[in-house]
């Protein structure tokens, strides 16, 4: 009886460590298990599951038909405050990257404030710091002053990626703009940047997704966000597992998508360098 050979072995089973199929037995084993868990957990405390009355908060029946319940309506409001930060966030982390980059001392020493306040001080100081303090000054409402506050602390980690990325470009690139002519904005513009981003975009999706789990903070100051949403609901029906658990799947449900259509952008992205 022959046996193939040990590095056709390996490839077999690294084939079917990275198949889909392989993925999709983990994460049904890892629900199994953690359904187990959390049922024997709340057999011990005596929790009556009422999972029936969730579907009433994700989305209502009227007359004039199907409408958005509390959860839904409070996801809307998380896209919305998520969708501006982000763009806000990549575009200070931009800025502020450029800056460090630049040969102006006084940009450099900004940028450098900027980044060591940002990083070095928890998001909900900041939040309530804008809220509180520089809200009444600059007359800023709740829904102004959390875009700010994400904005300011994911702008700050985004810069550091954009500014790995600007560095990883080779030297000869810019030498070669410069011989062409072309001026530092325009190398930036045409050469460096859509290869930064390129290599940038895992790192960034990643960014964005915890700015999308860092959104539920706006609860905070009584934005009624997914979160805020679900403990309005549960301090009248103190349906709190069922509840937080529909929070955690939806969240979970908006990363992933978001995860999967990026990772067809670098697809592309590659398809086309």
């Amino acid at each position: 009886m022959t046996t193939a050979p040990l590095h056709l072995r390996n490839k077999d089973r690294r084939r079917i460590i990275r198949s889909p199929l392989f993925d999709v037995f983990q994460f049904a084993v890892l629900m199994i298990v953690v359904v187990w868990f959390f049922t024997e957990s709340t057999g011990n405390l005596g929790y009556n599951w009422q999972w029936y009355q969730i579907p009433q908060y994700i989305v209502t029946r009227s007359d004039s038909g199907l409408q958005a319940g509390p959860l839904l309506q409070g996801l809307v409001v998380t896209f919305h405050i998520s969708a501006v930060s982000l763009v806000l966030a990549f575009a200070i982390g931009l800025a502020t990257a450029l800056f460090r980059l630049s040969n102006a001392f006084v940009a450099q020493i900004l940028a450098r404030f900027y980044l060591e306040t940002s990083r070095n001080t928890p998001l909900l100081i900041q939040l309530f710091f804008i809220y509180f303090v520089a809200g009444p000054v600059l007359g800023l409402g709740r829904f102004p002053s959390a875009v700010l506050a994400l904005s300011l602390f994911e702008g700050a980690y985004a810069s550091e990626i954009f500014r790995a990325g600007i560095v990883s470009i080779p030297r000869g690139q810019w030498e070669a703009g410069y011989s062409l002519g072309l001026s530092r904005f325009q190398i930036y513009r045409t050469i460096v940047l859509p290869q930064a981003v390129r290599r940038t975009l895992p790192p960034l999706t990643s960014q964005a997704i915890s700015l999308i789990k860092d959104s539920a903070l706006v609860s905070t100051i009584a934005i009624y966000d997914l979160t805020m949403q679900a403990q309005a609901i549960i301090s009248e029906t103190f349906l709190t597992f069922e509840l937080w658990f529909t929070v955690a799947a939806m969240y979970l449900a908006v990363t992933v998508t978001l995860s999967v259509i990026v990772n067809i952008m670098e697809k592309r992205f590659k398809v086309i360098t």
